[in-house]
């Protein structure tokens, strides 16, 4: 008698060491009960019952990452472009991962390479290069549709690098210099008409009033002779015109004294 209790007590002690388990902070344990689902057991210590219960799968709620590649894809511009990207990812509902799909973690992969070719294609090539946030926002709503009825959502997508052609990004340097040599043109040209009509008002000044020009050429004289020490021969009437000029300011000195 003493025997079979030991006995007793020993299975119950095994059955029950075997049905405890311990999930960790982020994980969820899907339980199934005669093969139907039960509950979504963690995190911390749960109980499964041996032959009427079953762990369907552990989940991790934690964000996951997957790389995805897409060589040779064409945009809608037809420019066949390679695009690198990181999905960040999570599972929102472990019943639903567990009991939707056979393997979340591969289908998050495909499908997150068919959307990017998806957003490649409906994309023109300047704006995938240009405005990359919008594109990462787009792929991540569009892959958050296909996944979500199985418990799985994308937080973010970020496209790492965009490469295309060799002959393409050459004449895509070409341009960008050319608009370049444009801009500064039309900037030199806008100088020179902003340094015309400066001219031009100066030259309706002392058009105006003859002694501001004499008083003009002297100073010019002055400043080409002021620092070179050079002799600057002048033809007789501008000489005798400039004479008259600087008598002309004496006498306009002498007054105001």
């Amino acid at each position: 008698m003493g025997i079979a209790i030991a006995v007793i007590a020993l299975v119950i002690l095994v059955i029950i060491a075997r049905s405890i388990r311990i999930a960790s902070e982020w994980q969820r344990a899907v339980i199934l009960r005669l093969g139907r689902f039960s509950h979504v057991a963690g995190p911390g210590i749960y109980l499964v019952f041996p032959v009427i219960d079953a762990v369907a799968q552990v989940i991790d709620l934690r964000i996951q990452t997957t790389m995805i590649t897409a060589e040779q894809a064409l945009t809608r511009d037809t420019v066949a472009v390679g695009v690198d990207a990181i999905v960040f990812w999570k599972v929102e509902n472990a019943e639903t991962a567990a009991i939707r799909i056979a393997n979340y973690r591969e289908a998050i992969e495909r499908v997150a390479q068919t959307s990017l070719r998806e957003m490649i294609g409906a994309t023109d090539l300047s704006k995938l290069l240009s405005d990359r946030k919008t594109a990462d926002e787009q792929l991540r709503v569009t892959i958050t549709t296909k996944t979500s009825s199985w418990g799985v959502t994308a937080s973010s997508v970020e496209i790492k690098d965009v490469a295309i052609p060799r002959e393409l990004q050459d004449a895509m340097s070409r341009q960008a210099q050319a608009e370049r040599e444009k801009d500064a043109r039309v900037t030199l040209a806008s100088a020179e008409k902003a340094i015309a009509e400066q001219i031009l008002e100066a030259a309706k000044l002392y058009g105006s009033d003859p002694n501001a020009l004499k008083l003009r050429q002297m100073n010019l004289l002055y400043e080409m002779n002021k620092e070179r020490g050079t002799t600057v021969l002048i033809p007789t009437d501008m000489a005798n015109s400039l004479g008259s000029a600087v008598a002309l300011v004496k006498a306009m000195t002498t007054d105001a004294a």
